[in-house]
């Protein structure tokens, strides 16, 4: 009992229960939360010119939803803007080109369409890499702000030098 009681009072002086406060020797400091006017985004390209598909849309979800800082709330939009180049030029793995398909419903009864993925990748292949990286995102208000953010576009050339964007070198995971 004694131990029991010593072990709860050793607990209660190190961590305050009160909402993101910890007490550490004697201080308390609190969890750094953004708000969403504190927020700096920047611009970053992404490459997928010989890349599977999906590595790139992961990427560009962590980018999109700001995972990648180190001020992320999962809660405020924190992220930054992403510019995938040479989407024509992303692979498939396997079979995926033949055997997967995108289906869509035009709302009339007995429309449900579908789109084989190799046609898909050569008609529009920002659609499907748009698609991809929509998946990968949140399915609320937060998700939908965060995919506005994304530009995907056809080949090198892009509108949006303006904004002096980065190029994001995912093999080691950084810039």
């Amino acid at each position: 009992m004694k131990i029991n009681f010593l072990l709860t009072k050793i607990f209660l002086t190190c961590y305050d229960i009160k909402v993101g406060l910890i007490i550490i020797g004697g201080r308390k400091m609190s969890t750094y939360m953004p708000k969403n006017g504190e927020v700096e985004r920047k611009w970053y390209i992404l490459d997928a010119a010989g890349k599977p598909l999906g590595r790139v849309a992961v990427t560009a979800a962590n980018l999109l939803r700001g995972k990648v800082k180190p001020i992320f709330a999962p809660h405020v939009d924190c992220g930054d803007h992403v510019i995938i180049i040479n989407c024509e030029k992303a692979v498939l793995t396997g079979k995926k080109l033949t055997q997967k398909y995108h289906y869509h419903h035009t709302g009339y009864v007995g429309n449900l369409k579908s789109v084989r993925y190799d046609t898909l990748m050569r008609e529009h292949p920002e659609k499907a890499m748009h698609m991809a990286v929509e998946g990968m995102l949140q399915d609320n208000a937060l998700g939908r702000k965060q995919i506005v953010r994304l530009r995907t576009v056809v080949g090198n050339e892009h509108k949006h030098s303006a904004q002096k964007p980065e190029i994001w070198n995912d093999a080691e995971g950084n810039k």
